[in-house]
């Protein structure tokens, strides 16, 4: 017989971590570890909890993550991540599937979709609403004419201590994280990512994140 599925529920919203929970505890091909609320050891949770799908209510819990991203990432091999009652924002979905989210499901969809999507993404495939599939591609084929032209803003553009600031910005880190790390004041990190935003013809610091993950810095 094969293995059920065992999920570990981390949602704010009461109502929803208590509507998924019930359904999963009807399912025998699922197993529900646990249903809780974010805390601040939730990052141990998952780690200890061995869960195969984490259904999480909050894209901040993951991008916040970043900022230990050794933690995280040995984290994210051993499970998938399901985001349930998302927003339709294109900005947003991007910026969960750059994350490593496999699941992105709205806010307006039933516990059975959630349900389903936990199925999917456990079989490794990846799960999104049929509209935001096409936000994917046209991305990509964005991405493949404007890649060139940041390369050579990149090579061209940037001094030293810019490039220094690109992978910290990429983790997610705030101007005064950053701040603390490199032992600059943060008006002196507000005033680099502003140069960088500007060099790189970006309109806010996601765009820094793409040019970091198609590694032109080696990243």
């Amino acid at each position: 017989m094969q293995k059920a599925t065992d999920v570990l529920i981390l949602c704010n919203n009461r109502l929803l971590r208590e509507s998924v929970a019930r359904i999963l505890a009807k399912k025998n091909d699922l197993s529900l570890i646990a249903a809780l609320p974010i805390a601040g050891d939730a990052r141990e949770q998952i780690s200890k909890s061995g869960a195969d799908v984490v259904v999480l209510d909050s894209l901040q819990f993951i991008l916040e993550g970043r900022a230990c991203a050794a933690n995280t990432e040995a984290i994210q091999r051993t499970f998938k991540c399901v985001l349930i009652a998302m927003q339709d924002e294109p900005a947003q979905f991007l910026t969960a599937v750059r994350s490593g989210a496999l699941g992105y499901i709205l806010e307006d969809a039933s516990a059975e979709d959630v349900v389903a999507a936990i199925r999917a993404v456990e079989q490794g495939v990846a799960v999104c609403p049929p509209r935001m599939a096409r936000i994917l591609f046209d991305y990509i084929v964005a991405r493949a004419t404007e890649l060139p032209n940041h390369r050579t803003r990149m090579q061209l553009g940037l001094t030293r201590r810019e490039q220094q600031l690109v992978p910290l910005i990429s983790r997610g880190l705030t101007n005064k994280e950053i701040a603390s790390q490199l032992n600059l004041s943060e008006q002196t990190v507000k005033n680099h990512v502003h140069r960088i935003l500007r060099k790189l013809g970006a309109e806010n610091r996601l765009s820094v994140l793409d040019v970091c993950q198609t590694q032109l810095l080696g990243i």
